[in-house]
């Protein structure tokens, strides 16, 4: 006969219910413990790749941080060579300027070889006209007499130079004698 149950009491488990519920509590603990495993292993890869990520950070940084000076030391690599490009070609013109005053300057003698050039080709027009003139009158019939005229004024030009080598002569004796007398009277006043 069955007793009623108080409500207070509650009615105890049956043996097969409990190993039913102690599997599943089984079977929940090792999904449990799966899930737990997966996570793990999980949380290790996802550490694994989070490392990973900051070495790759760091190394791209260091790159950065490389690729950044580099690019500095070549804007003033880049600086140096536009300001070596901007002297050269300051150099350029002035060489040009240098070579256009030049180019004016050989230009300026070449007209005044030029100018020259044909003023001694007038005198030397001349100078063949006069010689023909000349030789028209020094003829060999004239030639005797310009001799005769031409050794009269040698003779006379000879006898003037000699007057004036005398005349030299006695100024020089004048003023040695003067430059004598004047050392007597210095050595005598020295005397006394």
């Amino acid at each position: 006969m069955k007793t009623p149950e108080s409500p207070g009491r509650r009615a105890e488990p049956k043996p097969a219910e409990l190993l039913i519920k102690l599997r599943k509590l089984q079977q929940a603990k090792k999904n449990l413990e799966d899930e737990v495993k997966e996570i793990t292993l999980l949380r290790c890869t996802r550490k694994e790749e989070e490392d990973a990520l900051t070495a790759e950070a760091l190394q791209l940084e260091g790159t950065l941080n490389e690729k950044e000076e580099l690019n500095r030391s070549l804007q003033l690599k880049c600086e140096d060579l536009q300001l070596e490009a901007q002297r050269q070609l300051e150099q350029n013109h002035q060489k040009e300027e240098a070579v256009k005053q030049c180019c004016f300057q050989i230009q300026e003698t070449k007209l005044k070889h030029r100018k020259i050039r044909m003023k001694f080709e007038n005198q030397l027009q001349h100078l063949m006209e006069q010689h023909k003139n000349l030789s028209n009158v020094f003829t060999p019939k004239r030639l005797p007499a310009e001799i005769q005229s031409a050794e009269y004024t040698t003779e006379q030009l000879l006898k003037a130079e000699q007057q004036k080598l005398e005349q030299l002569t006695k100024l020089l004796d004048g003023l040695s004698c003067t430059q004598n007398a004047e050392m007597c009277m210095d050595t005598c006043d020295n005397a006394s």
